[in-house]
């Protein structure tokens, strides 16, 4: 079985990323694992401390994004692809899981779109357009590589970021990175971890959605859940078995939304 998982921001805290390590290994001993981090909140952390003021914007389907001009997308190399990726690989290392990092510019890992114009919705709630700076749309996804790392007996860790057709560095979400890798590699199980208990409408838990029922309730879905949302319609779209957005603090995170005991699943009808 494929399982591809994405790790939240907060969830690279100590605190979780450790347990997260450690469900981690009694996974990759039945499975083949890959794991796809973010770190967001990190990255705006360093731009505040290197004197810059991160910049977010809002797309009229309700996406919040960091807007990733060149100077941004340097400081995202060095906090996602660096930083990060290898303090999430050394923490799955001491917990004897053989993690290999990676961003999506070794080996070609992922090819993005650079995208030319943003729709953004400006301050007084109007749509404007912008230059679409340092961020990409993936096309395309090194399924050997991935195979031959699997293979080996290799656990990779991706930190979100692709190579544009241009060979830029470019910043891509998370959630829609382990997404395309997942549908690219026809995973049986694609979970999106986050720090919350699943997705919810007024105020009441959805434990279970069809990709129809999903699409439909897109519009009532705020900006903090939107993206999975969207990435887990994807990856079923691409030929994923099954998604789950599933809480990542609680004791084996993994586990417990590979059987379904916590969660939102989603599946096709």
């Amino acid at each position: 079985m494929l399982v591809v998982v994405k790790v939240g921001g907060r969830l690279l805290e100590k605190e979780f990323i450790s347990t997260i390590a450690l469900d981690a290994k009694a996974v990759s001993e039945a499975n083949r694992l890959i794991l796809v981090h973010g770190g967001g909140r990190e990255v705006t952390e360093v731009e505040r401390k290197l004197g810059r003021q991160p910049r977010f914007i809002v797309s009229p389907d309700g996406f919040r994004s960091r807007y990733t001009d060149r100077e941004t997308v340097e400081i995202y190399a060095m906090v996602m692809a660096g930083k990060l990726n290898k303090q999430v690989v050394a923490t799955l290392q001491s917990k004897n899981v053989n993690a290999i990092g990676l961003s999506g510019l070794d080996g070609r890992l992922l090819i993005a779109e650079r995208k030319k114009r943003l729709v953004i919705i400006n301050e007084r709630g109007r749509k404007m357009v912008i230059d679409g700076g340092y961020t990409g749309r993936i096309v395309e996804t090194n399924r050997d590589l991935l195979n031959q790392l699997l293979d080996s007996g290799y656990v990779p860790v991706i930190a979100p970021m692709a190579m544009s057709k241009e060979y830029e560095p470019l910043n891509v979400d998370g959630d829609r990175t382990a997404a395309s890798v997942a549908g690219a590699l026809n995973a049986d199980l694609l979970i999106l971890l986050t720090d919350v208990e699943g997705l919810a409408i007024d105020g009441k838990a959805v434990p279970n959605l069809k990709l129809a029922e999903a699409k439909t309730l897109l519009p009532k879905i705020g900006p903090g859940m939107i993206t999975k949302i969207h990435a887990a319609t994807e990856a079923l779209e691409q030929g994923v078995a099954k998604t789950v957005i599933a809480p990542g603090t609680n004791a084996s995170p993994i586990t417990s939304a590979m059987n379904h005991k916590v969660g939102t699943v989603i599946e096709n009808a």
